[in-house]
């Protein structure tokens, strides 16, 4: 019995800070321009075709990269424009596709598989690709192969705003020519150590045999070998716009105190963005909940940029909790909850120095690992 043919896609939104810049202000197109941190301590977040000519790269400091292009132009982007428009591709794609996995704010793959029985896959993805184009405005590439490397590492080949289209068989013979560095994964110090070994190429790599790269890398070494011969096995796993994380607290007696009901919000708050950074998942809506004595409940909902930090949920959460709070009034239940959530797009934490932010957050999930969530809290304030 023949195993039925996959068929992934791997969608990209090329340069995608820097597109969506350029929408909104035509006159960036063309120019070297770096989306990032104006500051001393500042970093690139993402950069133009044209900077990266210079050598600018994403998470180079800013004062590098002014050093290789002084005349390039600085913005320092509108998180909540990124988000926006991710929600956008996001769904255009959630529409049409069967199954899809949203990887970061910017990238998605698509299992197409038993849909050739119906559509060619490659046209019905060129077809997705040009509504999203011309819906949107932004450039994206794809790639689309048998399995979720290959298709990744066939999108870097496609960019920038292509295609390419890799066939059930082909994938080693694709694969032959490239560097290693291509293979997702494989960093600094791991293709030095393949360099060692004489191997600068896919095809070095799927020469030698698996015993002696496992010796030399462990098990990590017998991965490299296979994804050398195009073989990955990763699924495609389910992007569900409705999963959430809530919590809610009723109160064994009403509770007419403010600053009570804002220090108990204050804590939940901190309680889910600390299982959301446990999930490695960012959140892109939150809401907050309260139910009075008759049972009449009211609630209310923000789009934010992407985030797991406590100090931008908190404060979005106590946003709406004033909007919603009729002063005075006994208040029986009180809940919040983080939607819209997709994997850490770490991207967003390059616009601002946040190498303090998240290194606090580590410690902080660092103790509260050891000793429970409630073991550091926040005050609650108005």
């Amino acid at each position: 019995m023949t195993a039925a043919k996959r068929h992934i896609a791997h969608f990209d939104l090329d340069a995608f800070f820097v597109s969506v810049e350029c929408i909104h202000d035509p006159g960036l197109k063309g120019k070297p321009l770096i989306v990032g941190g104006h500051n001393e301590r500042g970093v690139v977040a993402a950069c133009s075709y044209e900077a990266r000519r210079f050598g600018i790269h994403s998470a180079m400091p800013m004062k590098t990269a002014m050093r290789l292009c002084p005349q390039a132009v600085v913005v320092s982007g509108s998180r909540h424009e990124y988000s926006r428009y991710s929600r956008m591709v996001t769904e255009i794609i959630s529409a049409r596709a069967p199954l899809f996995e949203k990887a970061s704010i910017d990238e998605f793959y698509l299992d197409l598989s038993g849909m050739d029985t119906y559509f060619d896959p490659l046209q019905w993805t060129i077809d997705l690709r040009e509504l999203i184009i011309r819906e949107t405005s932004l450039p994206i590439s794809f790639g689309l192969a048998s399995n979720k490397m290959v298709a990744k590492i066939a999108t870097d080949e496609a960019k920038p705003n292509g295609y390419l289209y890799v066939p059930a068989g082909s994938e080693k013979d694709f694969l032959a020519p490239l560097v290693v560095g291509k293979i997702p994964g494989v960093g600094e110090q791991t293709r030095l150590g393949l360099a060692v070994l004489g191997i600068q190429t896919i095809r070095d790599l799927s020469l030698k045999s698996p015993g002696e790269l496992e010796r030399r890398f462990g098990k990590y070494g017998l991965e490299l070998w296979q994804k050398s011969q195009g073989l990955h096995s990763a699924s495609v796993n389910p992007y569900h716009e409705s999963k959430s994380i809530s919590t809610e607290n009723t109160f064994e007696q009403n509770q007419t105190d403010a600053g009570f009901l804002l220090a108990t919000l204050v804590s939940m708050t901190e309680k889910i963005a600390y299982e959301l950074r446990l999930e490695n998942k960012t959140a892109g809506c939150i809401s907050v909940k309260i139910r009075y004595p008759d049972f009449e409940t009211t609630s209310r909902q923000t789009t934010i940029p992407y985030t797991c930090y406590d100090d931008e949920l908190i404060a979005q959460a106590k946003e709406l909790f004033h909007k919603l709070y009729r002063a005075g009034d006994p208040v029986r239940l009180l809940g919040v909850r983080l939607s819209e959530l997709t994997d850490q797009a770490v991207q967003t934490n390059l616009f601002e120095n946040n190498e303090k932010k998240t290194g606090l957050y580590k410690a902080i999930d660092s103790v509260k690992g050891r000793f429970g969530k409630y073991a550091i809290t926040k005050a609650g304030g108005a």
